[in-house]
């Protein structure tokens, strides 16, 4: 496993530079475009407010479930940097993701353990995992573009999933009042509100097929306790966390 993440080469690339990016035959690019709630207002202090883009994982898993390697995660989770959620670790952020990586003996990020990398040496990360230096970064504030050239070990047949969620999302379904226990607790005060959402597409190299539409599997644990997805959304109570994205696309160039 550690020897087939080694293969990916991601980069992530933002919207603001999309035409500086050159793509060769065979690269792939995951390209999420976003919705009409893409940002969202955070509260910081005294009633102000700033334009929060969502917390976001790609990653890369065979067509049977297991964990391979990670595209893109967010600076936030990928470091816990998080600057209003009074230590704790915000496991409900993106929980099936999180679990994923677990069930592959991969621990998850800490502050004294990121998923980070020395750039200049490509060393493997505190975290256990073979990255790259563009494995976390700042959430782009619109759409954005990853950028993978795949190795020799890249199976043939593979799932690209997204997870995608906003902090303090709340709703009536999911409101901020919920208690510890509750089935829509989602973190506190300071927590998700609305669930992740986790997308896929299965990517199939030996096909006449170049893109593919990733879809909505479901949304995640919403407190976390779990990698489990949930697929029932008829009565889900989502509202504004379905339009954080518009599409997500994955292109064989």
């Amino acid at each position: 496993m550690m020897m087939l993440a080694l293969a990916f080469l991601p980069l992530a690339i933002f919207s603001c530079q999309k035409e500086l990016v050159e793509y060769e035959s065979g690269d792939i690019k995951v390209s999420i475009e976003q919705g009409e709630n893409w940002l969202h207002d955070f509260p910081l202090f005294l009633g102000i407010k700033k334009k929060n883009a969502p917390q976001v994982a790609v990653w890369i898993e065979k067509t049977d479930g297991t964990y391979l390697s990670s595209i893109y995660v967010t600076h936030k989770i990928a470091t816990q940097s998080w600057i209003a959620a009074g230590g704790s670790t915000r496991k409900e952020a993106l929980p099936h993701w999180l679990h994923a990586r677990s069930a592959q003996g991969l621990p998850q990020p800490t502050k004294e353990q990121p998923l980070t990398i020395d750039a200049a040496s490509g060393a493997t990360s505190t975290g256990g995992e073979p990255l790259t230096d563009a494995i976390s970064g700042a959430t782009p504030t619109g759409s954005f573009d990853v950028k993978l050239k795949p190795g020799n070990d890249l199976p043939q047949q593979f799932v690209v999933k997204v997870e995608i969620n906003q902090s303090t999302d709340f709703n009536n379904a999911f409101p901020k009042a919920a208690k510890v226990g509750d089935a829509n607790y989602s973190g506190g005060e300071m927590g998700s509100g609305q669930p992740a959402l986790v997308y896929a597409a299965t990517v199939d190299l030996t096909s006449e097929s170049k893109q593919y539409e990733a879809v909505l599997l479901g949304h995640s644990s919403p407190d976390g306790s779990d990698g489990a997805i949930n697929t029932d959304l008829s009565g889900s109570g989502l509202t504004t966390a379905l339009s954080i994205v518009k599409s997500i696309k994955i292109t064989i160039q």
